[in-house]
């Protein structure tokens, strides 16, 4: 059986792609926008095929001799993401047909369109397109709520939340019905699907309890030991709750926003087929939350809301650094520190490590940078060690990861320009630059602007990675 993966970088879709590595009979094909995102591991186990779903001319090859295609694209980072929604899966099904393959997959969310959020109806409206063809293609089409898991965006807010507020003001919607689920039960079943024995259309809702918005919190809390209180008023609006949780929680504003959006909308399961037509048994909410716990605690976070490009792909970063107009260099002699030591330490940058000093410049820079709907530094990082191709680092993406030699973040922070920032170990130096190249004249006078702060957190950081090397 050949299985086509596409948003294989995305939460789920990072989770679900070793899932499948580790099945046996099937070849896995990625469908990816561009190869750089994927890592070594995932070039070495999977057919790789270059497309996008707004390309149609570019599907055909993705989906020649697939078997069953698992459809996890969303464009919610776009303005116009549910006029781009309708196009990807239009396109996608159109040559899906063309190609005659046999099942495509989705997972949507739970929901009325009645009652559901722009970010609610944009999934349903994707589900239903992909399903509209039943006598060409069939369509197992999963449904699911808040997915409770290490790396969830709804899960980090309410994690965070609960962590850092023992009394929360919330809006009167947390009264709203939600049935969550464990991303491990979701993966599960997106596995269980493709071999799945109907020849008709399935639309299945996932999750078993139903709960409101806020003893889904209240309960989250417990399982972390905690005691906690919500206080909720009129008076507290989306766009303000959505500021709140910004700033409060690793996720930036245009994620709190859809997810604040959504919670006027009840989203429970509305039917069984579930229990029809598959035999696992879903984990309790205490069950998920100490899974993600664990996981969290163990540095053993397989994907994170963040792993998604979200712009970092759309350019060649190879050439636009080498195309910078500024930089900022800083080198150090090696000495006798070995350079799998110094490549170690400057892996370690961001996050709860900190950035090797004046760590209060960056906090305020992430605080201007939530302001300003940006990701904002407190998005932190995926392992406190460990870095891979597609992470993030606070408000930079890894774009580059050469073992013993290389580590390259773009930065995803609002900026008038693109910025990268480079570690390298080369002819026994460390090569510590910044790049920037700037948009107009407000770019220009934005990196002049930033020269003395840059001269004191560069030198210092190049330093400082050193002395952690040594005593590491």
């Amino acid at each position: 059986m050949r299985i086509l993966l596409t948003g294989a970088n995305g939460y789920i879709g990072r989770r679900l792609k070793y899932a499948l590595i580790a099945q046996e009979n099937i070849t896995l094909r990625l469908m990816v926008r561009h190869q750089g995102s994927l890592s070594d591991l995932a070039k070495q186990k999977c057919e790789i095929i270059e497309a996008d779903v707004l390309q149609p001319e570019s599907l055909d090859e993705a989906l020649r001799d697939v078997d069953v295609a698992y459809y996890l694209i969303h464009g919610l980072a776009h303005e116009n993401f549910r006029e781009l929604d309708r196009r990807s899966a239009r396109n996608f099904l159109d040559a899906c047909i063309r190609q005659n393959v046999k099942t495509i997959i989705y997972l949507g969310g739970l929901g009325d369109k009645k009652t559901g959020s722009e970010h609610l109806l944009s999934r349903i409206e994707t589900g239903e397109i992909l399903s509209s063809r039943p006598e060409k293609i069939r369509c197992i089409w999963f449904r699911a709520g808040v997915i409770i898991g290490s790396g969830s965006a709804s899960f980090e807010i309410i994690r965070n939340l609960v962590q850092k507020l023992p009394v929360m003001v919330t809006p009167k919607c947390i009264t709203s019905l939600v049935t969550p689920i464990g991303v491990d039960d979701v993966i599960a079943y997106l596995v269980a699907a493709m071999d799945l024995k109907t020849d008709k259309n399935l639309m299945v809702d996932l999750g078993e309890e139903a709960m409101s918005y806020g003893n889904l919190m209240l309960r989250t809390a417990s399982a972390m030991g905690l005691k906690r209180y919500l206080i909720p008023i009129n008076v507290l609006t989306p766009k303000i709750s959505s500021y709140w949780v910004a700033l409060f929680t690793p996720v930036p504003y245009s994620v709190a926003s859809a997810l604040i959006e959504g919670l006027g909308s009840e989203v429970t399961v509305t039917n069984d087929l579930r229990h029809a037509y598959f035999s696992i048994r879903p984990h309790t909410l205490e069950e998920a939350v100490h899974r993600a716990l664990e996981e969290i605690e163990s540095n053993q976070v397989m994907s994170r809301w963040s792993d998604s490009g979200a712009g970092a792909w759309e350019i060649d970063h190879g050439y636009d650094v080498a195309d910078a107009l500024f930089v900022d260099r800083r080198t150090i002699e090696l000495g006798s520190v070995p350079p799998a030591k110094v490549y170690r330490s400057f892996c370690s940058v961001g996050g709860e490590n900190g950035w090797f000093g004046y760590d209060w410049l960056w906090n305020i820079r992430g605080f201007i940078d939530k302001l300003f709907k940006g990701a904002g530094i407190n998005r932190g990082r995926r392992d406190p060690q460990a870095v891979r191709i597609g992470d993030s680092v606070d408000f930079w993406k890894v774009v580059d990861v050469v073992e013993s030699e290389r580590l390259l973040l773009f930065a995803q922070m609002k900026l008038p320009g693109k910025a990268w920032l480079e570690f390298k170990i080369h002819d026994g130096k460390l090569i510590q630059s910044a790049y920037f190249y700037p948009e107009g004249v407000w770019g220009r006078v934005y990196w002049y602007l930033l020269i003395p702060i840059h001269a004191l957190i560069f030198t210092n950081m190049a330093r400082s990675i050193m002395e952690r090397a040594r005593e590491g």
